[in-house]
């Protein structure tokens, strides 16, 4: 039986990597694309010497050419973390807006469905909470997370189009924070930023008062249900994440009592536009999918603590003194 073969872009990310080794665990034949902009050829080199696995060392941005047939798509290039969005602005920009173009047209061209990686942050500083599929958001586009939220709600729109113009199949997953092994330390993102510091000994830095939420969703769970979104027939934005909220500070606090770490926490001014609340609503994904997340915070961070630990003292030592924002 001949393998089907799936296009995963940003496949050398945190996300992209896992998903890289879910479908060749389904027994796909993975075509992993990525410009190494921001990810490592490490989190998918176990992956090379699979005659099933390929890597194109390429920039969405720019025409996409994969030869033979092609069964899926699933478009996950794109910096996803503070650090890199505020550094790389128009390339965040660029692959939300040409690169999703490019893949949705390889899509349409091959006849292969397609699944296309949004945020939470489309919702903005949510005045709806939990926020639910149905709330449009609150984003302000020339603040500086615009150019992250407003390519992905680009990204969303252009989808839609295609699925309503040109008949391509598509899926809209809406990803909440999410964390686990092969997340970068250095990306200012709460979790490793956090841990981080943790490991270095230095003061954990809080933004505000710690009283912003968000909710953690372990990637094993994560990964299930994009694939279980991908094997639907549900073409709407749909959010898939863990609705276990808790306060930036309370999770400070409990990094601080997993490492037994005796440092103090660093309070600094808000970010801003720095989301005061997120908790995915996540009934229909319960309804359509029959998923909801398994794996508790206290398992899921020990397992994540353990994958950081076992890091390179170099590693630990790239982490910013300074964070631009806890997404």
């Amino acid at each position: 039986m001949k393998r089907k073969r799936v296009l995963i872009t940003g496949a050398a990310g945190f996300l992209g990597s896992h998903l890289s080794d879910r479908f060749i665990k389904e027994g796909f034949h993975v075509i992993a694309m990525d410009n190494l902009i921001t990810g490592d050829l490490r989190n998918i080199e176990h992956l090379f010497k699979l005659e099933q696995f390929e890597f194109y060392h390429h920039d969405v941005s720019k025409f996409i050419h994969i030869p033979g047939n092609l069964d899926y798509i699933l478009h996950f290039a794109s910096p996803a973390s503070p650090i890199d969005y505020l550094k790389i602005p128009i390339q965040t920009l660029k692959v939300g807006s040409l690169g999703t173009h490019n893949c949705l047209g390889l899509a349409k061209a091959k006849n292969a469905t397609i699944l296309v990686a949004s945020t939470s942050e489309v919702y903005g500083d949510p005045q709806v909470h939990p926020q639910p599929e149905e709330y449009w958001g609150n984003v302000n586009p020339v603040g500086p997370r615009g150019v992250y939220d407003e390519a992905k709600r680009f990204q969303e729109a252009i989808t839609m189009a295609y699925h309503t113009f040109h008949d391509v199949d598509t899926r809209i997953v809406r990803i909440f924070n999410t964390y686990g092994p092969r997340m970068r330390l250095n990306d200012g993102r709460a979790l490793p930023a956090f841990i981080g510091q943790a490991l270095r000994g230095e003061d954990l830095t809080v933004f505000g008062d710690g009283s912003q939420t968000r909710s953690f969703c372990f990637i094993d769970d994560l990964i299930e249900g994009i694939y279980r979104l991908l094997m639907s027939e549900y073409h709407l934005p749909l959010n898939i994440g863990n609705p276990d909220e808790i306060s930036l500070l309370d999770f400070a606090k409990e990094i601080l009592e997993l490492t037994g770490n005796k440092v103090k926490i660093d309070f600094r001014p808000l970010p801003v536009d720095d989301p005061k609340q997120r908790e995915p609503d996540i009934r229909k994904a319960k309804e359509l999918l029959g998923w909801e997340p398994k794996i508790k915070r206290k398992e899921g961070l020990k397992i994540t603590y353990e994958y950081f630990k076992s890091l390179p003292k170099d590693e630990l030592h790239k982490q910013p003194k300074e964070f631009i924002s806890m997404k």
